[in-house]
């Protein structure tokens, strides 16, 4: 049997249902995982470890460097990791990993669930079993696994708070789909023949602007450029941005290169991609300097700019590598 390595991390997959709403049970978590599911044991020899038990919404660049290095330590001791995670920063935590951890031989499947696994509609029970079959595959992804799909980490992004379908990769077909036999797709990565690398340096000195109409640029002068390093405009549609009267963001971007601050863009909408090319609004952004996300998710564009940003690389070097596909973040610029 294959053996696989369970990472408890937290979320709402280990907590428990009381007067009190949902709280995390370390004790009763490992009484279902031993007694109450035994057919994990007919899928792989399993061995659980309790890294953290955390609320996603409370994890950080620290927590993610605890987990990149836990998995680089154990990776050669199992043919797979399951990481339980919270869902909230799920697709951040799966894509920050996919940066830091490179040409990892073995899967790495994220899964966790909307309901806790002691209620008795929950989504956990299938969608930890489907992590642990996918994780006896020989795929070389750090993936998420939920309600019978299989997604590229840094492709992927939570979709719902209330159904089981919770995640999605808008811009990148499933890795595989789980029904009575499991559909692989072309994309899935094998057989990785480079050493594997871990570096899981972060910088956090970001900010992530939503554009909306009448966003006034005089709200944005708090914003310390002087320690900022890179500023991530959520905007419309194929990236483009008010660029006149008093609600140009132009004097603003602007004021972020004479600082050194790096300004991406992405979009709103989960589909397709940013062209900077398009529209006069991109040129002129383009004309500053301004960096497209191209299709990333914004859970990509943020780990990979402060992941960039960790590792001190120059101007040039950040603006090459952000529009580098690194990970299968993108695939096009």
């Amino acid at each position: 049997m294959k053996k696989i390595l369970l990472l408890q991390t937290g979320g709402t997959i280990a907590m428990q249902l009381d007067s009190g709403g949902a709280q995390i049970n370390t004790d009763k978590w490992l009484n279902v995982i031993y007694k109450e599911m035994p057919e994990l044991r007919r899928i792989a020899d399993i061995e659980v470890e309790n890294l953290f038990f955390e609320d996603s919404s409370d994890l950080n660049h620290t927590h993610w460097k605890l987990l990149a290095e836990e998995i680089f330590k154990k990776r050669k001791s199992f043919d797979g990791i399951v990481v339980l995670h919270g869902t909230d920063t799920m697709a951040y935590t799966a894509s920050a990993l996919s940066f830091v951890l490179q040409n990892l031989d073995i899967p790495v499947i994220f899964t966790g669930s909307q309901v806790p696994m002691s209620n008795i509609r929950s989504d956990a029970r299938r969608n930890l079993v489907n992590a642990v079959e996918m994780a006896t595959h020989p795929i070389s992804e750090i993936a998420i696994c939920f309600n019978d799909h299989l997604f590229r980490g840094n492709r992927s992004t939570k979709m719902s708070i209330g159904d089981f379908d919770a995640f999605s990769s808008p811009n990148f077909p499933p890795l595989a789909q789980i029904g009575i036999k499991i559909n692989f797709s072309k994309y899935v990565r094998k057989d990785v023949n480079v050493e594997a690398t871990c570096s899981p340096l972060f910088d956090d000195s970001v900010h992530v602007i939503k554009v909306f109409p009448n966003l006034n640029p005089e709200m944005l002068d708090c914003i310390n450029l002087e320690r900022t390093k890179a500023v991530i405009f959520e905007a419309f549609g194929i990236g483009n941005i008010p660029i006149k009267g008093k609600y140009s963001l132009l004097p603003f971007a602007e004021k972020c290169r004479d600082s050194n601050c790096h300004v991406i863009i992405n979009s709103q909408a989960p589909y397709d991609a940013v062209d900077l090319s398009q529209y006069s609004s991109g040129r002129e952004l383009l004309k500053l300097g301004g960096l497209s996300g191209g299709e990333m998710t914004m859970e990509a564009t943020i780990t990979k700019t402060m992941y960039l940003l960790g590792h001190n690389v120059d101007e040039a070097g950040f603006r090459e590598q952000f529009m580098k596909n690194t990970a299968g973040e993108r695939s096009k610029n």
